[in-house]
């Protein structure tokens, strides 16, 4: 990949599910824009892999929609049958207690009676999923929705690779955040990373595995490291604004929808001041870890960022991370993990 530039002005950087790629030179600046370096590459062959650390919670009844829509980032009555969307639920603070990735299961009222015709599903990191089912049903209330864990019935695989596009064949949606059914699975497709394809494939937990090679766990975290799509996990929840790791670029944020909690903190950080804080990408020669504080070398009192996806590195020994840094923080000198003495992030 060639050289990449990149706005740091969020209303004018686009919502391809990217992020910013910190160098490992100091960046240069013109005209208020961020000059970043080359990307690495890494070639996968592709394969399948059970997401262990992926949960999901079904969202069923006649108000199904409307109770997500009132809850969480996205707007949620407008989506279709053939869509998925990124979502946070925001404390009122407007700190992200999780995101998810959601979308409608269809059912076949005329073999399933019992289930109701709005069902909707969201995959969250699976270290969140009871605390945040907990916080959800709270504000149920009156409302036909039944929410619950449904991870024990239906299974979660990622999807990787060429070798994947061909194993779904028809079943493979033409651009990302869009589903297809494949029997009774659904198929989502992630933004690609590294050139690599991605895809979530949501199907009964008694179906036969899909047969694919098996991707390795860090093979896949890098990837959804390398993809710039934060997933809140429970070292970093409460953590964030969505802004701060670019939620609203990729498509994690409709600021049309109207209320839910955390609405009016959002919306003034995204209208009423400069935003002083993003995510970008880092690799460092130390494993790093969610949740891990990072330190600029000329302010060692106070953590200038904080780790919020990290992966071993395919290609060498340490880690790549994305990182919630302050934009001052990336003028001069340099982060380290841990301490301002801590290993580089570069």
């Amino acid at each position: 990949m060639g050289w990449v530039r990149s706005s740091l002005r969020g209303q004018d950087d686009k919502a391809d599910g990217s992020a910013v790629q910190a160098d490992s030179a100091a960046p240069a600046w013109e005209g208020g824009v961020m000059i970043i370096g080359p990307m690495t590459t890494t070639t996968f062959s592709g394969g399948a892999l059970r997401l262990a650390d992926w949960g999901l919670i079904r969202a069923q009844g006649a108000d199904a929609a409307s109770f997500l829509h009132g809850q969480l980032t996205q707007d949620v009555t407008a989506l279709g049958s053939d869509s998925a969307r990124l979502a946070g639920f925001c404390s009122a603070k407007g700190r992200l207690q999780a995101s998810f990735v959601l979308w409608r299961q269809p059912v076949d009222t005329a073999t399933d009676t019992d289930t109701p015709a709005d069902t909707l599903m969201l995959a969250c990191s699976a270290d969140l999923l009871a605390p945040t089912l907990k916080r959800l049903s709270m504000f149920v209330l009156r409302s036909q929705c039944k929410l619950r864990d449904a991870s024990g019935d239906t299974a979660l695989y990622g999807l990787v690779g060429e070798v994947a596009a061909q194993w779904l064949g028809e079943a493979l949606p033409a651009q990302p955040w869009r589903v297809c059914s494949r029997g009774l699975a659904r198929v989502i497709r992630l933004p690609d990373a590294e050139g690599q394809l991605r895809c979530l494939l949501a199907q009964p937990a008694d179906a036969t595995a899909p047969a694919l090679p098996v991707v390795s766990d860090e093979q896949w975290r890098w990837l959804e490291v390398r993809s710039g799509v934060a997933r809140v996990m429970a070292a970093t929840a409460e953590h964030f604004v969505p802004q701060m790791i670019n939620f609203e670029l990729v498509g994690g944020v409709n600021f049309q929808k109207g209320c839910y909690p955390g609405q009016e903190v959002v919306a003034r950080s995204q209208y009423r001041g400069t935003l002083k804080r993003r995510a970008m990408l880092f690799d460092s020669d130390a494993v790093l870890a969610p949740g891990q504080e990072v330190f600029h070398s000329a302010d060692p009192g106070q953590p200038a960022g904080q780790v919020v996806l990290a992966a071993s590195r395919p290609d060498g020994p340490g880690s790549s991370a994305l990182v919630e840094v302050k934009l001052a923080a990336l003028a001069q000198g340099s982060l380290h993990a841990g301490s301002a003495e801590g290993p580089l992030l570069r």
